[in-house]
C-alpha cells in the first residue's frame, strides 16, 4: 500500500540514501537537511512502510518552488513520482499558491514528459547550469500555472 505523509527531519537519513540512488549528482546531506523548515513543504512516499520517494518544495508567498523529487530507482516507472508530484501540487493549491516552479536537466527527457503530462510549461532555459560527468548541461525551467 502507498502512503503520502510529511518528510520529517528523522527522515533525512532516508531520503539521502535515495537521492544518491537516485541521481548521479546528488544534493549533499547537508544541503537536503538546509531545505527544511516554516517555508517548506517536503513530502513523502512509502510502499508498505518502505520510503520510495520524497520531494523538497519550497512555498513563498503565492508562489512554490520544487527543488527535488527522488524516486528510488527499486522503485521507478510506477507511477510513484506522479503520484507524488500530483500531492504537490494539491497540497501547494491548498495553501493559496498560483505557480509552481521546479528546473530540470535538459537531458532529463523522462522528467520533463512527466512534468508536462501535468501541465508544466518551459519558461526558460538556465544554459550549461548542471554539472555533468565531461562537462554542464542546461537546465530547463518550468512552471505550473494552478487555478484558484
Amino acid at each position: 500500500m502507498n502512503t503520502i505523509s510529511t518528510l520529517s527531519t528523522a527522515d533525512l537519513t532516508k531520503a539521502w540514501h535515495i537521492e544518491k540512488r537516485a541521481h548521479a549528482f546528488p544534493w549533499s546531506e547537508q544541503t537536503l537537511a538546509s531545505n527544511q523548515g516554516e517555508r517548506y513543504r517536503n513530502y513523502q512516499l512509502s510502499v508498505d512502510g518502505v520510503m520510495a520517494a520524497f520531494a523538497i518544495t519550497q512555498v513563498v508567498l503565492d508562489e512554490a518552488t520544487l527543488f527535488n523529487i527522488a524516486v528510488d530507482p527499486a522503485y521507478q516507472r510506477r507511477g510513484l513520482g506522479r503520484a507524488l508530484l500530483e500531492h504537490v501540487i494539491d497540497e501547494v493549491e491548498k495553501l493559496g499558491v498560483v505557480t509552481l516552479w521546479l528546473e530540470v536537466r535538459a537531458s532529463n527527457v523522462a522528467a520533463i514528459a512527466l512534468y508536462e503530462s501535468v501541465g508544466f510549461n518551459e519558461a526558460t532555459i538556465r544554459r550549461n547550469y548542471y554539472p555533468t560527468a565531461d562537462g554542464r548541461e542546461d537546465a530547463i525551467i518550468m512552471a505550473l500555472p494552478i487555478s484558484m
